[in-house]
């Protein structure tokens, strides 16, 4: 089984997965390990930097009584030099998982029809389904369960449409805002609908967030998109989409980091005791643990 998009788990395998999450996080304090990889290797594919990414997935391979292997654009010939399909099966060989982190999807897709063995997208610019596992883990404790509203402000972006499948699969309230022409995907929204429902969508941020409980957001620019930064930035300000303490109140905040401090959220709003963004950060590690967990 392979991990390329948020709705490949069922609904009972999602929840198997973050009920491990939460199982491997407690049984990590109590000083308890576990052996689901019990000396196999992960295998690391990165076309992107990535700080979260690459050290939640070495340490949890770690905890989980394997190893990793960093793959970065120089060290592999992925897509260049060799097809995506004769890297997927010559890791395989390898390899007990694949992770790769890169730019099209379509090659994540490629590597998981041709590897022999579980591949899990780290993150592509369609989709970013490992933070969304970590997103509804950090609800899911907040709220001992999915009786949320949360309000989505900011760029329609990969993190964005995976967050809006996952959150139609576990019946999580949501409200998306983005600026005119940068919504979510229709595709995705219609996507939503089938799982369970779509996001509601408004027009802007003060509406999103006038009844949510959490406020989330993301980068305005994404990596890939430096040629658009400008426009963005322009587009995203002017429309106010930018959350200050004032539009947060008393709600929580999360973002899936690194922030650009002074764009899309303030300093102060991210440093508020509001903010579980580091809360957050810490569940990619135990989700990903119960991914791995789960494809194993």
């Amino acid at each position: 089984m392979n991990f390329l998009n948020i709705d490949d788990l069922t609904r009972e395998e999602l929840d198997d997965v973050l009920t491990s999450a939460i199982d491997l996080k407690e049984r990590t304090a109590r000083g308890k390990t576990a052996d689901a990889l019990d000396g196999g290797t992960l295998a690391m594919i990165f076309e992107k930097p990535s700080t979260r990414t690459r050290v939640s997935f070495e340490t949890g391979a770690t905890q989980l009584g394997g190893h990793a292997i960093f793959l970065g654009p120089d060290d592999i010939h992925l897509g260049h030099g060799e097809p995506v399909k004769d890297t997927a099966r010559a890791l395989s060989r390898y390899v007990d998982v694949i992770m790769a982190r890169v730019f099209d999807h379509a090659d994540v897709v490629e590597l998981g029809e041709y590897a022999t063995v579980p591949v899990v997208n780290g993150l592509t610019d369609d989709a970013h389904p490992c933070q969304t596992l970590a997103d509804l883990l950090t609800i899911r404790e907040r709220f001992d369960g999915f009786d949320a509203r949360v309000a989505w402000v900011g760029d329609g972006n990969n993190v964005c449409q995976s967050f809006v499948l996952g959150a139609a699969m576990v019946g999580l309230d949501l409200v998306v805002a983005t600026p005119e022409g940068y919504g979510v995907d229709e595709a995705v929204l219609d996507r939503a609908a089938e799982l369970g429902s779509a996001p509601e969508v408004v027009s802007g941020p003060e509406a999103a967030v006038a009844d949510a409980d959490v406020v989330y957001t993301d980068v305005w620019v994404s990596m890939g998109q430096e040629s658009e930064r400008a426009e963005k930035l322009d587009a995203f300000s002017k429309a106010g989409f930018q959350v200050t303490e004032e539009l947060l109140g008393d709600r929580l905040l999360m973002h899936c980091l690194p922030a650009h401090r002074g764009e899309e959220v303030t300093d102060a709003a991210i440093e508020s005791d509001n903010a579980i963004v580091w809360d957050q950060a810490e569940n990619r590690l135990h989700a990903q643990k119960g991914l791995l967990t789960s494809l194993l």
